[in-house]
């Protein structure tokens, strides 16, 4: 399976969890898929189709802190002008918060698609990975080739839902699967599984309806520990999605 594989580095980064408002803002630990969708068209240039577009990725930082952010609210003032004037008067309030900060991320990137490697060579937009002031830096681009392997590690990473009993690790989260541009960001979302500290294959929990003959992708590339290398889980932006847990 020939593969792009970008390596992406940066100072900070944070991935916000959509339903939180106001007073503070946590972060998720991996970048959702629907961030990785609109990373990849950045690059592009343009919004591809998502249809059979197939990622996995390898994300660690060097820690978290909380920083202060501010939100500007403006609304028209009350009592200033008759309603007929213009131009409107505006009058609003600042609303801090804190904002959960991820420090020096690290992504390696890898994407079913490597004849756009020219697009993340020049990449049409600055190079970003969650809010707009966090810019990253493609520290290598090239084309591999996977190889399947009845062995693997798999660390820091996005997990299907569907290997949460296998893995036995991590934690289970929600998260957006794709914003859907098309359609005034109407936003679809997946469960996962964040996979922070390795596992090896063998260590899978078996249950009489998995296959013992499970084959992985893996980087032939990548560093190998104790004999594997590292495992790649591909996810989808689109399309059907088993989040149902393998259970026995």
């Amino acid at each position: 399976m020939r593969v792009l594989k970008v390596v992406a580095e940066g100072l900070t980064t944070s991935f916000r969890y959509p339903h939180f408002m106001h007073g503070i803002q946590p972060t998720f630990e991996m970048p959702p898929p629907a961030t990785i969708y609109g990373h990849i068209c950045s690059a592009l240039g343009e919004w591809i189709s998502p249809e059979g577009v197939e990622f996995a990725y390898h994300f660690t930082h060097q820690g978290s802190f909380d920083d202060v952010e501010h939100v500007h609210i403006v609304v028209p003032a009350r009592g200033k002008l008759p309603k007929a004037s213009l131009p409107k008067v505006l009058e609003g309030e600042v609303n801090p918060f804190k904002r959960t900060v991820l420090f020096q991320p690290r992504m390696i990137l890898y994407i079913n698609r490597p004849e756009w490697k020219p697009a993340f060579c020049s990449p049409r937009y600055p190079v970003v990975l969650g809010r707009s002031q966090d810019l990253f830096t493609y520290i290598n681009v090239s084309v591999i080739e996977l190889v399947r392997s009845k062995r693997a590690y798999f660390e820091h990473t996005l997990l299907p839902y569907r290997m949460a009993l296998q893995v036995a690790q991590g934690y289970v989260v929600l998260m957006p699967r794709f914003l859907d541009y098309a359609h005034g960001r109407a936003a679809t979302f997946a469960r996962y599984v964040v996979l922070k500290r390795r596992i090896h294959s063998e260590k899978f929990l078996q249950f009489e309806n998995l296959p013992n003959d499970t084959e992985f992708w893996v980087d032939p590339t990548s560093p190998k520990v104790n004999g594997d290398h590292l495992g790649l889980a591909f996810h989808t932006f689109v399309g059907d999605y088993d989040d149902k847990p393998i259970m026995a």
